[in-house]
This record gives structure tokens, sequence and C-alpha cells, in this order.
């Protein structure tokens, strides 16, 4: 008999939790390993349903595990109103046309080479490091720590970011890691524009 219930506790870099069911009762033992789809990771919260098993020492596993409801809070299978559950940022056009500025900004002799690298290496990087995580969300694997993806994007890599969040479809929905990124996407475009105005300047 399946039950419903919400995760009241996940390690997500461990990749297991406690499932509460819904109508209260004994709370269950659930492990990443036990969901159905993996398209996605489970979060703090998240509504599912799972049968009911006692492993040797007769602890209660949640076994068969589905989610129950989608992160907007809509049934599984149930679009998403007014977007049909795309990511409407442009992140691929920002990113793109902030390089593209740099590059043209490079060949007129108003930003030295040393930013242009510096912007088009992290972002490759950084690239490269959401694909490693995405890959290793859905294999079960060591996650990359999110401080890592926020640093490099501090740095400079955040055109990486956001070309990975656009085409990986990773990391672009959790609105806590989005704040954060956003803001150090500000933090790092007011640096540049300080170097612009007078750290260039004394560099040139």
């Amino acid at each position: 008999m399946r039950q419903q219930g919400r995760l009241s506790d996940w390690n997500d870099a461990r990749g297991f939790g406690f499932v509460q069911p819904n109508g209260g009762g004994d709370r269950c033992f659930v492990h990443i390993g036990a969901f159905s789809a993996r398209d996605r990771r489970p979060v703090l919260g998240d509504v599912i349903t799972y049968e009911v098993q006692r492993d040797a020492q007769g602890r209660l596993n949640a076994a068969n595990v589905r989610f129950a409801l989608q992160r907007d809070g809509l049934r599984v299978g149930t679009a998403s109103k007014g977007n049909g559950g795309r990511d409407r940022m442009p992140r691929r056009a920002i990113a793109l046309l902030f390089l593209a500025g740099v590059v043209a900004a490079t060949v007129l002799g108003h930003c030295p080479a040393w930013i242009v690298a510096l912007y088009l290496g992290l972002s490759i990087l950084t690239f490269l490091v959401y694909w490693h995580d995405k890959s290793a969300a859905q294999r079960d694997r060591q996650r990359t720590p999110e401080k890592v993806l926020q640093l490099l994007a501090l740095s400079g890599g955040w055109p990486g970011a956001l070309l990975a969040q656009a085409t990986l479809r990773h990391k672009n929905r959790k609105l806590s890691f989005q704040v954060t990124f956003w803001g150090a996407v500000v933090i790092n475009l007011a640096a540049l524009a300080w170097l612009a105005s007078g750290g260039l300047r004394v560099a040139g």
C-alpha cells in the first residue's frame, strides 16, 4: 500500500533523509536510490509517495519512491501555468552579449586582453564544473559544493554559469542558489566597473 508524505529531513550531499507521512505516524528513512524517477534531486519539503518496508534491523524504509508534486506545487505531469515549465530568463543571451561586449572592448583598445582571457577561461571552467555536478547528481556521486559554483561565478565565470544553467537545466530553479548567484554577478560587475573607471588606467 502506497503512502504519501513530505520530506522532513534531507541531506543532499549524502543522498538520504526522512519522510513524514501525511496524517501522522512513524517517519521512514529514504535514500536517493529508492526514487524511481531520477530527473531531479529531492529537496526538503518535497511531497512524495512511497511503499514502506523494513530492513534487517526492523527499521522503516521508504521504497519505490515517486514525486507527488512538482517544485511549483503542481501535481506531477501537470504543466505550469503561463510558462509550460520553461525557464524564461534569457540566460544564454545575457552571457553571450556580455562576452561579446568584453571582446569588442578589447579589440577597440578599451580593455586589456587579460580581462577577456579571464572571463573566457573562467566561463569555460565554470561550464565544465556545472556539467560535472549535473552528471554527478544523475549518477548519485560526489557533488560539487554550491559554494564552489558561487565562487567561480564571483571570480568571473558567471557567463559560463549562465550558459550551463540554460543548456544543462542545472541550478536554474533553486531560489536560494539563484539569489546568491545574482548577488555574485552584481559584485563581479561592480568590480569590473571600478576597474574600467580607474583601475584599468592605472594598469595601462
